[in-house]
């Protein structure tokens, strides 16, 4: 099989031309958009990190028409509030059954397996990968989750791994050198 030279190395042409039918993208949260460390204060608030790099990609995958869907176990209202600033409205908090929200999802706008990209890095996060074409994780996911994924990112999880999916779809569909606004 023949490869593609991408910004994070070489990739084979069939995962580039995957990333290329994408129409949604879900996402688990703790773990990929973080590193997965949540720190709690005495008074019980709850403070994660996100980069800045990954909220641009996400931008860029709402203007190029590419859905995101952020699918997670817990709620909380910091990533309701971080994901609406990046202009995601499909926030799915408490969800256990991840598969099943990704099933509705594609039922909703009438998509196929082929067109849904999962992103996880936890053995809840396998469902979503049942119903995508490709299950996507980062190098510091479970191993086992790293083993079920068809692509595994160069770039951890909370330093930028959403960004280079992202940036490997923009390179699928020819839009990797154009401008998409801010970085929030």
């Amino acid at each position: 099989m023949s490869e593609v030279q991408t910004l994070y190395g070489p990739l084979n042409s069939n995962i580039i031309y995957k990333f290329g039918k994408a129409k949604l993208l879900a996402f688990d949260v703790d773990g990929v958009f973080s590193n997965g460390n949540i720190f709690m204060g005495n008074n019980g608030e709850e403070l994660k990190a996100f980069n800045t790099l990954d909220g641009y990609g996400i931008k860029s995958m709402l203007s190029i028409g590419v859905q995101v869907a952020i699918i997670t176990g817990r709620n909380s209202k910091i990533v309701e509030d971080r994901m609406s600033s990046l202009g995601v409205s499909l926030i799915i908090q408490g969800q256990e059954d991840k598969r099943e929200a990704v099933k509705k999802l594609k039922e909703h706008f009438g998509l196929k397996k082929e067109q849904v990209v999962s992103m996880g890095d936890d053995m809840p996060d396998l469902g979503m990968f049942m119903e995508s074409s490709m299950g996507v994780s980062v190098p510091n996911g479970h191993p086992y989750v790293k083993n079920q994924a068809e692509y595994v990112t160069r770039t951890k999880g909370g330093e930028g791994a959403v960004r280079e999916l992202c940036d490997l779809i923009l390179l699928a569909n020819n839009k990797l050198n154009q401008l998409y606004g801010s970085s929030v």
